[in-house]
């Protein structure tokens, strides 16, 4: 996903797709460690790439909201 796809997206459902990528990346690293060839190996990349974003987006939303209330 996109890092633009990924901002329209709530909390709740940020880290609903944290977690489905995790599993699907629990899944690649367990074909690789078994030495069978990942059907796509480029997925396995996007998929570290994306739970990167999210994560660096959950972030600094929480830094936004620490922000706005320490100036309140």
């Amino acid at each position: 996903m996109k890092l633009r796809e990924l901002k329209q997206l709530d909390n709740k459902e940020l880290e609903k797709r944290l977690i489905e990528l995790r599993r699907e990346l629990i899944k690649y690293n367990a074909q690789i460690s078994t030495s069978t060839p990942p059907e796509n190996p480029g997925n396995v990349r996007k998929a570290k790439r994306t739970i990167a974003r999210i994560i660096t987006l959950l972030k600094s939303k929480q830094n936004k909201e620490v922000l706005t209330k320490s100036n309140e």
